[in-house]
């Protein structure tokens, strides 16, 4: 009878367990490719450790790790602060709760969707602008909600084209200062004023418009392309960080990927 007890399985169980799995997979996807996986590993490890003294009954060691991880807490919203202002941006975001296919975003219950950008008219235009080192700087919306940064700008709800793009960055344009916010195939803002990253690790070669590129994606999940005015570099940004690839084909699938 007690054995049974143990084995029985509720409607509550499984809506935890579920519960649990949505938490951990959208925690996976904030840290998946930045260093914070790293310290997130490490820190379960900790963790780890300290039940294995405690079931051992390692007293002096059991209490150190006990310390450490009582304060652990204060240290994790230091550390992945960048993370929980993501998550809670995910979270609060509308779209996250209006969007009527949820269950999309779990790559093991769906078929990757494709992207609805147009990738190759972004790439050529780019590069195109690039030989004249006309500084570019794009940003992907993705999940969470851009408002904030788009109301410092122009509202716009255009298609996206490669002319419309050229003329929008050509720099006798009254709107290539700024970035320009891309949602789906539209363009939906133009001369946006970015957050500006205060991180000590970029190096002083990159100016205000990677900075910009570094701060919308420390902040939100959106992505972001620049054309250096400088270099005529291009230049992929996610999660704050920037994406090496080989060629523009090798960033077209990236692109089409984060965006699908």
């Amino acid at each position: 009878m007690e054995l049974f007890n143990i084995l029985e399985f509720t409607l509550l169980d499984l809506l935890d367990i579920t519960l649990v799995a949505l938490l951990l997979y959208y925690v996976y996807r904030l840290v998946k490719g930045t260093v914070a996986i790293n310290i997130f590993i490490g820190i379960v490890v900790i963790y780890l450790i300290w039940e294995l003294t405690k079931a051992l009954h390692m007293d002096v060691l059991s209490s150190i790790l006990g310390k450490f991880i009582s304060v652990g807490v204060f240290a994790l919203i230091v550390v992945f602060q960048q993370e929980i202002r993501k998550f809670l941006l995910m979270i609060g975001s509308t779209k996250f709760f209006t969007d009527s296919k949820l269950l999309q975003n779990f790559n093991f219950l769906q078929t990757k969707l494709k992207s609805t950008t147009n990738v190759d008219a972004i790439l050529t235009a780019c590069i195109k602008l690039a030989t004249t080192k006309t500084g570019v700087l794009l940003v992907f919306e993705r999940k969470n909600n851009l408002d904030f940064v788009k109301n410092t700008g122009d509202e716009m709800n255009i298609s996206l084209t490669q002319p419309i793009l050229e003329s929008i960055f050509y720099k006798n344009s009254p709107l290539h200062d700024g970035a320009a916010i891309i949602e789906g195939n539209s363009i939906t803002a133009t001369r946006v004023i970015l957050p500006i990253s205060n991180s000590q690790n970029i190096p002083n070669r990159f100016g205000l418009r990677h900075r910009a590129a570094i701060g919308i994606t420390e902040k939100t999940d959106a992505l972001a392309l620049i054309v250096s005015e400088e270099t005529g570099k291009i230049s992929y940004i996610k999660n704050g960080e920037f994406v090496l690839f080989n060629d523009t084909d090798e960033l077209g699938q990236l692109l089409l990927e984060d965006l699908g």
